[in-house]
């Protein structure tokens, strides 16, 4: 049985010989993973959205420039930093007050696409989603990428070390002060919380 490495490895490899067809499976692989990173730093669609294309234009022309190992991690290390240069843009420029991205579309938000639940389940579940967004949104750059690459997306430390390029002692003491302001976000807006989600909160952040 081929594992996601060893497949989207043979993609790369097949790509770097100019197979569009391979780059395109790549593509399709990673698009969803690519969008919600892009989307959590610039914490704005349209962005988000510029962002992805971007990535996936500058990893084809880089291709030359991959020599094996995570295509994944190689691939949201370009991601991770044109989100970054877009903010630094517009940090020289700035358009839009930073709080009207404080919230994210509750539309877009896949906790909320369920539709065994009833009307007042996904209400509850929307809320809470609501107050972990803020809560999310409420932390450093830095500790937010980390939290999100580790506790939504999944990755192992080697890898978000990796995309991040920066030492896995940094990713684990990040990821511990993200969990903790994480934690004490939901505290100062407990009274907030679904009553039958607060047990569920606090273990999820223990």
């Amino acid at each position: 049985m081929i594992t996601e490495i060893e497949d989207t490895t043979v993609w790369a490899v097949a790509a770097q010989k100019g197979s569009l067809d391979a780059f395109n499976a790549l593509v399709l692989a990673y698009q969803s993973q690519v969008y919600n990173l892009a989307r959590h730093i610039l914490r704005d669609d349209a962005a988000a959205d510029d962002a992805t294309q971007e990535a996936f234009i500058a990893a084809y022309r880089a291709l030359g420039q991959f020599q094996g190992g995570s295509f994944r991690a190689w691939l949201m290390r370009i991601v991770t930093n044109a989100c970054y240069d877009e903010l630094r843009l517009r940090k020289r420029r700035p358009a839009v007050s930073w709080d009207d991205f404080a919230d994210l579309d509750e539309e877009a938000n896949p906790y909320l696409v369920d539709h065994r639940e009833s009307p007042e389940d996904r209400l509850q579940r929307g809320e809470l989603c609501a107050l972990l967004d803020r809560a999310l949104a409420s932390l450093p750059q830095d500790q937010r990428i980390v939290h999100v690459l580790v506790d939504r997306f999944g990755y192992a430390y080697e890898e978000v070390a990796e995309v991040l390029s920066m030492r896995m002692g940094t990713v684990k003491s990040r990821l511990y002060r993200a969990r903790a302001r994480m934690r004490e976000a939901l505290l100062a807006e407990q009274e907030l919380l679904p009553t039958q989600y607060r047990t569920m909160a606090w273990e999820a952040l223990a």
